[in-house]
């Protein structure tokens, strides 16, 4: 892939009003197309809320503890700490691979005694929406679905891409030169969890804007078959941080005294 020069580059962000509340069987690349209203072009990258994914496909669940959904939805246990009004923070790998709190189970703006669950294969309902578009459009989009994450030692929480369709997920540097001329070795930007970060700008927490239009990154835009947002998920075998430092600590000192000869 060959690097841009950002001294040219205009990027465009913009959320797309019109989309009407989502249920369960809901056709998005129609309700997006809609909203669209004609705007797209090729090398737009849609990036679309998880949880109206997750509404369109009815991962609804019926649960009046959400405690259980979550267990239900995990994997491994990285992390357990209480909080301040008695109940628990958990950071666990979910079915998909991604580390998070709660599993990515959500149970906010959903019908009384239900929760929601991320979709069953995100990059799946990325690659879905965007052949719809490009069939139905005539105009070679990409797709990003994005969910909500915490990030290890900071504060806050910003998008990150879990599905990805028809869009180049890094854009790898290795191999060129900075500025100077000095060789890059490691560098490797997620482009895709950026990208997702800065739709999330203009779509907003609380505005019923579910979807945004990223433009001037045409470069990222390809096949359908391009690797999914899957591949961003660090295998276990290569993650430093595996579990949490009480956790870690634990298992090291079980595992200690249970190799310490008695006497």
């Amino acid at each position: 892939m060959t690097p841009r020069n950002a001294a040219d580059s205009v990027l465009q962000v913009w959320a797309l009003d019109g989309i009407p509340e989502i249920s369960a069987g809901t056709d998005l690349a129609a309700v997006i197309t809609e909203a669209a209203a004609g705007a797209l072009a090729d090398g737009d990258i849609l990036v679309v809320t998880s949880k109206i994914v997750s509404k369109a496909e009815d991962r609804f669940v019926t649960a009046d503890d959400r405690e259980d959904a979550i267990t239900a939805e995990t994997v491994r246990i990285v992390a357990t700490r209480p909080t301040p009004n008695g109940g628990v923070t958990r950071i666990v790998q979910n079915r998909l691979g991604m580390v998070s709190a709660a599993a990515g189970v959500d149970a906010s703006n959903t019908p009384e005694g239900t929760i929601l669950l991320l979709p069953e294969d995100p990059d799946a309902s990325a690659r879905a929406i965007a052949a719809a578009l490009r069939e139905r459009l005539g105009v070679e989009v990409g797709v990003l679905v994005s969910d909500t994450l915490g990030r290890a030692w900071r504060e806050g929480q910003t998008d990150h891409a879990i599905g990805a369709a028809g869009v180049r997920v890094f854009e790898d540097l290795r191999g060129g030169t900075d500025a100077e001329g000095r060789p890059l070795v490691v560098t490797m930007p997620c482009v895709a969890d950026e990208l997702a970060a800065a739709a999330d700008l203009v779509k907003g927490k609380a505005s019923r804007r579910p979807v945004a239009v990223v433009r001037g990154r045409a470069d990222l835009v390809g096949p359908l078959d391009l690797p999914g947002a899957r591949s961003i998920v660090r295998p276990l075998e290569r993650d430093m941080f595996r579990l949490g430092a009480d956790e870690a600590y634990a298992e090291g000192y079980a595992a200690g005294a249970a190799s310490t000869p008695r006497t």
